[in-house]
């Protein structure tokens, strides 16, 4: 379900749900969202908690939803018109605030800037769960829906034209899949400015992605990747990882498929210590262990920029 999203950033004000504002003076205005403690195992920290060290911009803008789409049978894909400040680099996330959800969500953009700058909207991938947030989103949330957002997140990839070359090393596990699916799609943005008549920009190197699901319907833009790796083959390349297939692997997935968890020797056919830029994202013992492996391989570990979601 979607309606066109320039219609209503065009054709309305934006102004901030109230319900939000004063969300965020609350928040802002409680110690305990300012620096992270240590908290008890009955109570699972929330979003706000978990990344009060992160870098976070001042402002938080009203957005409007525009599109709603199955990406998955868990996951939900909203397509939200934004602010014509609202700006993101690629990999961060955003504190989603809804009118009448005291829980605030984090959410990392599934979509690049590119189509923030094309077309004044940003895609979020969201994974049902309980937590109000993410319950909100699934149970509803309808195109029209207003929220407010404010950008955070010290994990992305924004290089200047003038940046060394890298190449890309891409991991996610699960729904970590979005802000890598993000860098991905800039990489590529890029990579198709510069060889664009008189394009001169970031000269991107490679970008190898390893990511691991239960199952392929749980694979997030798994044809879009495809697709993106086939245009670009000598630039691009993936594997996924499935851990709980029954099912048969349908034909044209089978050439990107493995079964069983990413391993440390695929990770290490794709690290050069001196060029590679790793860039990991999903369940906390995934992340911990890929990391130790990537340090063993000689990668730097400024060069390995992580990303822990619960």
């Amino acid at each position: 379900m979607s309606v066109p999203c320039f219609i209503i950033a065009a054709s309305r004000s934006f102004s901030l749900p109230s319900a939000a504002a004063g969300l965020l003076r609350r928040r802002l205005q409680d110690p305990s969202s300012a620096t992270s403690r240590k908290m008890s195992s009955k109570r699972q920290m929330d979003h706000l908690e978990r990344t009060a060290s992160n870098y976070r911009q001042n402002a938080l803008y009203p957005a409007q939803v525009c599109g709603i789409m199955n990406e998955s049978e868990t996951v939900k894909r909203l397509r939200i018109a934004v602010h014509p400040d609202f700006i993101f680099k690629a990999g961060q996330w955003v504190d989603f605030f809804i009118p009448g959800v005291d829980k605030v969500g984090g959410f990392s953009m599934c979509s690049g800037p590119g189509l923030l700058q094309q077309e004044g909207v940003i895609e979020l991938a969201v994974k049902y769960t309980k937590h109000p947030p993410a319950h909100w989103v699934h149970t509803m949330c309808t195109v029209g829906s207003r929220v407010a957002m404010r950008v955070g997140g010290n994990f992305f990839f924004d290089p200047s034209p003038s940046d060394p070359s890298v190449d890309l090393l891409l991991v996610a596990g699960g729904v970590g899949i979005n802000p890598l699916y993000s860098i991905l799609l800039h990489a590529t943005d890029l990579l198709r400015l510069n060889q664009a008549p008189g394009g001169r920009t970031y000269n991107i190197g490679s970008a190898h992605l390893c990511y691991s699901a239960k199952n392929t319907e749980e694979l997030l833009f798994k044809n879009s990747i495809i697709e993106t790796c086939r245009e670009f083959p000598d630039k691009f390349s993936c594997n996924f990882h499935i851990t709980q297939q029954s099912a048969d692997v349908e034909p044209h997935l089978q050439p990107f498929v493995k079964s069983g968890r990413i391993t440390a020797e695929e990770l290490q056919a794709h690290v050069d210590p001196q060029r590679t830029l790793c860039y990991l994202c999903g369940p906390p013992p995934m992340i911990e262990a890929l990391s130790k492996n990537l340090m063993d391989f000689g990668l730097p570990k400024d060069r390995i920029i992580f990303e822990k979601w619960w």
